[in-house]
């Protein structure tokens, strides 16, 4: 079961949403929780039998009713194992409008999908200069031809004048 949860950060219902996930008899498989400006996001992944599923979404119902948080919850499919190669994608350039969608635009050409992404924008303490930095992991279909893959992006790059670099993930 996928579980969404939005909320004010001083209000992260991260513990209560644990708790109900173990009190069902479920398990969290995986968790990402991000605090971007003044707000907490949650997305929960719970697995279990089909009885502790049900007794998890009775559980997120009745703990919808706060109205500081928006939740949303619905079960989901296995993921398939693919022959997929994880890469890190790492970009930073000057501040603009556009290099998110740009990117993600030439990995959806590629048939390359985008697993992960953290972006984020500062001022250069050097210059004072507005930045941009951006994380992907990506997932690279294992027939596809790495190096010509990371010269087209490097090019793709080099004519939006970003600085960026391909390499595998590393466990």
């Amino acid at each position: 079961m996928l579980i969404q949860a939005l909320t004010p950060a001083d209000k992260s219902p991260l513990l209560a949403l644990a708790r109900r996930i173990a009190d069902a008899g479920c398990n969290l498989s995986e968790s990402r929780v991000s605090t971007i400006g003044t707000e907490v996001s949650l997305m929960l992944l719970a697995s279990g039998a089909w009885d502790a599923l049900a007794k998890l979404e009775t559980a997120l119902t009745k703990l919808a009713r706060d109205e500081s948080l928006r939740l949303v919850h619905y079960r989901t499919g296995q993921r398939g194992n693919s022959a997929q190669l994880p890469y890190l994608v790492e970009v930073v350039a000057a501040d603009r409008p556009g290099i998110v969608a740009r990117i993600v635009e030439f990995f959806t050409q590629h048939e390359i999908s985008v697993e992960q992404l953290n972006s984020t924008r500062y001022r250069a303490m050097q210059t004072g200069a507005e930045m941009f930095q951006a994380q992907f992991t990506i997932g690279i279909p294992a027939d596809i031809h790495i190096a010509a893959l990371r010269d087209d992006f490097l090019e793709l790059c080099d004519g939006m004048n970003l600085d960026a670099i391909m390499d595998p993930v590393k466990f």
